[in-house]
């Protein structure tokens, strides 16, 4: 099982950018599948970028192009930089990994997931 602790929301104007790390510990042996996805208020849960061990990255159509997912095995930290923000990506972004699941649209089903950062574009 592995813990996963999100920081780098925020509000920012409409194309702004920000990058969201996270921090994994606990089991981080374990050959992961991790991204992030996303809940607006009222809203489904939206998966956003996910990225495999092979650092092989799968997008939303919503922000492909705008976001890139990537991550760092030797300081167990994932990263969602995000650029050209519009008020849609206004949600609450969650940190999720899994060792079986892979993939953007299975996302919000991952094993484990972080408490989420908010993040605010208007």
């Amino acid at each position: 099982h592995v813990q996963l602790v999100e920081s780098g929301g925020g509000s920012v104007p409409v194309g702004g950018s920000l990058r969201l790390s996270c921090v994994a510990s606990g089991d981080t042996d374990s050959e992961y599948c991790m991204g992030w996805f996303r809940q607006a208020e009222g809203k489904e849960r939206e998966g956003v970028a996910s990225i495999d061990d092979r650092f092989n990255a799968d997008y939303a159509d919503s922000v492909q192009g705008r976001f890139a997912i990537s991550r760092d095995n030797a300081k167990d930290t994932l990263y969602l930089q995000m650029n050209s923000l519009k008020p849609e990506d206004t949600a609450t972004y969650y940190c999720a990994a899994d060792p079986q699941r892979c993939g953007v649209f299975l996302l919000p089903r991952y094993k484990s997931r972080g408490q989420g950062t908010q993040v605010t574009v208007s």
